[in-house]
């Protein structure tokens, strides 16, 4: 905890802030616009086009930026040389820095959910169900913390413009593999389609109530589907993250 606030109070009139505080709540405002003026827009509409845009789109560049930026700030603070002989160790100092990504990336959301949700709630509809809305932004939040190490040991490595642009390369990958049929059998393999298809698991309540498919059915692909992804999501978060720190305690900064 003291490391998250240690690097949490060196982000101070920095753009990380703007970013983790201003940027949801624009998406979400400019979400909430559209919606006011379509008609007969549903929750389910509601759902599903907000957490394919956050999950596909915002979090691939989010993790991309974010990564790439924070770095960039302790490069640009003396290359590096201040923060890696700051007396610390190399691990904790590379925890501390992967927390920070976590921490920015779940407010993120959240702000964003709960913006929605408000405006959702007292424009567009009398009741919305915030639960579903919360608990998909909880597993988004849980399956973007694989991408988070993975580009913060590629923001370390290859230095400023190298994690965003594979971040790019994610959209497409999140898009195809995780919104299409296409995905069906291997989007497991596909780190960026994560935090789409366990975002969007809550949904299937909408499904369940439309009575078009048996409940059963439902709820063993949900299970299937969200049992499959927190085990790869975790094997994944554990792997990059111990090979994420290997490299950072033999990184000679050259």
């Amino acid at each position: 905890m003291n490391i998250l606030v240690s690097e949490w109070l060196r982000t101070k009139r920095t753009a990380i802030r703007w970013l983790t505080f201003f940027m949801p709540f624009f998406v979400a405002v400019c979400a909430i616009i559209y919606i006011t003026f379509r008609k007969g827009t549903t929750q389910e509409f509601i759902f599903e086009g907000f957490f394919t845009i956050w999950t596909a789109v915002i979090i691939p560049v989010g993790a991309g930026v974010l990564s790439d930026y924070i770095v960039y700030e302790e490069e640009m603070a003396g290359n590096f040389n201040g923060f890696l002989s700051s007396g610390i160790s190399r691990t904790k100092l590379y925890l501390g820095k992967f927390l920070l990504l976590f921490f920015c990336s779940a407010i993120c959301t959240f702000i964003a959910v709960c913006v929605l949700y408000i405006g959702i709630n007292y424009v567009v509809f009398d009741s919305a169900n915030i639960m579903i809305f919360l608990s998909a932004a909880v597993l988004a939040v849980t399956g973007t913390l694989p991408l988070l190490a993975l580009h913060l040991w590629v923001s370390f490595a290859r230095g400023m413009g190298a994690s965003i642009g594979i971040s790019f390369a994610g959209i497409l990958m999140a898009v195809l593999f995780g919104t299409t049929n296409l995905g069906d059998n291997i989007w497991m393999f596909i780190p960026w389609a994560w935090p789409v298809k366990l975002g969007m698991l809550p949904g299937t309540h909408f499904i369940m109530n439309s009575g078009v498919i048996s409940s059963s059915e439902i709820i063993n692909n949900t299970t299937r589907t969200a049992l499959v992804g927190l085990v790869v999501v975790v094997a994944a978060l554990l792997l990059f993250l111990l090979l994420g720190i290997l490299w950072f305690r033999k990184w000679e900064n050259s």
